[in-house]
């Protein structure tokens, strides 16, 4: 049954799962059951929106390409597929829910989201509005688990969050409440649909500066490549590096340095770094795999006075090694340092911000995220 652009008084819970559906896939099924189960609703409406203020628009599909997406893995009864957001005349989710607490007024709704907008929610309009006045469950995604219990949202909601056994309570709470639900995470993403369907390049129609003179042609098409596209990274990147590293694995190296060489380098990084404490040390081999280095080195730092001494120690042991040219970018106060040794690059980030990046998941699949710790 599709939601009347006119509501009604029916007495049910109500599941809202928004966004742009560009295309809709297994994921969001999988989190409208996990919510229908885990929540004890009645529905679940896949709130397809016309439009997303913090997505380009030049990617997204037409409304009714992506409602029909939507359509196809809902089942009509319990999982809906809706455009009704269409109808109103703002469309900011805040917006939203006040259209829909008025409009569905005996309705109890939960709004669902994943783990990556948790991070990004203090960027959404009026955000502090939508938790006074609409109860919500968070979903797990992977790498952005921990980087969304730790962000800024978290810590302002927190006096105001569920116990996850607690969940089933949830849509009957008068907000401000909220439950991180430890279902099964699902690594299904509408990115990587896009990309997998259209691998990495668009054509681009460049507009003359001056009109063109009669007889003459106007200015081709020129294909140039799309730059990578990175789901939840609310700053841009500097260096082409970290560029590159956020990219995955693409390209080869035309001459690789020896083995022995490598091992050794990566044997003194190892050794500074873990004699200034970092935690989590990790090396990848990026040979065959990676255009910018051989070797990566990933280490997280607590503090940015840590990281720091991290990146000014290694810096003067690689010069002493007989490494000439070190580059190092991000010093002073980031959350993600990169020391440049030409055939290895280490990448010193802060626990949430290496969460949030997930280069492990991205250049070597063995690594896998951390279970999430519930409460």
């Amino acid at each position: 049954m599709t939601p009347s652009r006119y509501g009604d008084r029916r007495r049910i819970r109500i599941g809202i799962l928004g966004g742009s559906f560009n295309p809709a896939h297994a994921g969001h099924l999988h989190i409208a059951r996990a919510a229908l189960a885990r929540l004890r609703l009645n529905e679940v409406w896949l709130l397809v929106s016309p439009g997303n203020p913090l997505k380009d628009g030049r990617d997204m599909a037409p409304l009714a390409v992506r409602l029909a997406s939507a359509r196809a893995i809902a089942d009509g009864k319990r999982v809906i597929a809706t455009d009704i957001e269409r109808h109103f005349h703002r469309r900011t989710t805040q917006n939203t829910l006040t259209k829909l607490h008025m409009l569905f007024p005996c309705a109890q709704f939960v709004w669902l989201m994943g783990a990556d907008n948790l991070v990004q929610l203090p960027r959404w309009n009026r955000w502090m509005d939508i938790a006074r006045h609409t109860v919500f469950a968070v979903l797990p995604r992977p790498t952005y688990n921990h980087a969304a219990l730790a962000a800024q949202a978290a810590h302002r909601l927190g006096p105001w969050r569920m116990r996850t056994r607690s969940a089933t309570a949830l849509a009957a709470m008068v907000p401000p409440a909220w439950v991180f639900l430890d279902v099964r995470q699902h690594h299904a993403s509408a990115t990587a649909i896009r990309q997998t369907a259209d691998p990495g390049r668009k054509t681009i129609a460049r507009k003359p500066t001056t009109p063109a003179a009669p007889g003459t042609k106007s200015p081709a098409k020129r294909t140039v490549k799309a730059p990578p596209v990175l789901a939840g990274v609310a700053k841009p990147i500097g260096s082409l590096r970290k560029k590159a590293a956020t990219a995955g694995p693409r390209g080869k190296r035309e001459k690789p340095a020896t083995s022995e060489k490598l091992d050794g380098l990566q044997a003194l990084i190892v050794t500074s770094l873990e004699d200034d404490k970092a935690e989590g040390v990790l090396a990848i081999d990026l040979a065959g795999r990676a255009a910018f280095a051989d070797r990566m080195v990933i280490a997280t730092g607590l503090a940015d006075r840590q990281i720091s001494a991290m990146a000014t120690h290694l810096e003067k042991k690689l010069r002493e090694a007989g490494i000439k040219r070190v580059q190092i970018e991000g010093l002073g106060g980031s959350d993600w340092v990169l020391i440049d040794a030409g055939d290895i690059v280490v990448h010193l980030f802060k626990p949430d911000a290496r969460v949030l990046y997930g280069l492990e998941r991205m250049w070597g699949s063995e690594f896998d995220e951390p279970a999430v710790q519930t409460v």
